[in-house]
């Protein structure tokens, strides 16, 4: 297979969410345990429900039946990233400024691993957090090519 499972999936499962006008979040092909899945996460404007995520199930099954990208059975899970969204492209970021973000990084920076605060600003390679060390504000700059994973968070006050 010259092309991995997701990038596949990407190209076929785009056109039905531009057509539905949601966005494709992110695309998971993982085995867990003996089973495989294919986890498919959208997103639109007005939010994702049931009914959205079963109308592109439905869609994307019956492309993947014509193209059968997968040789082994799978079970396939398409859903909203819920709210701890991962931040994957650069759109995602863009989005976040102003919002709670949690980031893991790499490699240490400032002798951390591990930054949740609010996304300030996002240049296209270096985001921009303003963390809270007790009672002090902090802001940290992390090089884009540097995060292992990112995602909003989820503050309770």
């Amino acid at each position: 297979m010259s092309k991995k499972v997701t990038q596949i999936v990407e190209e076929l499962v785009i056109p039905i969410l531009s057509e539905l006008q949601m966005e494709l979040v992110d695309v998971e092909y993982v085995k867990e345990g003996k089973d495989w899945f294919l986890r498919v996460f959208i997103d639109s404007e007005k939010g994702v429900d049931i009914e959205d995520c079963g109308n592109v199930s439905e869609k994307l099954s019956e492309k993947l039946d014509e193209v059968d990208p997968i040789p082994y059975n799978y079970f396939l899970e398409v859903s909203s990233p819920g709210a701890e969204r991962p931040l994957k492209k650069m759109s995602d970021y863009e989005k976040a400024i102003g919002k709670q973000v949690y980031v893991k990084t790499y490699e240490p920076i400032d002798g951390e691993k591990v930054f949740e605060g609010e996304l300030a600003s996002f240049d296209g390679s270096i985001v921009t957090i303003n963390i809270m060390v007790k009672t002090r504000k902090k802001t940290v700059e992390i090089p884009v090519d540097k995060i292992a994973n990112a995602r909003l968070a989820v503050t309770f006050h």
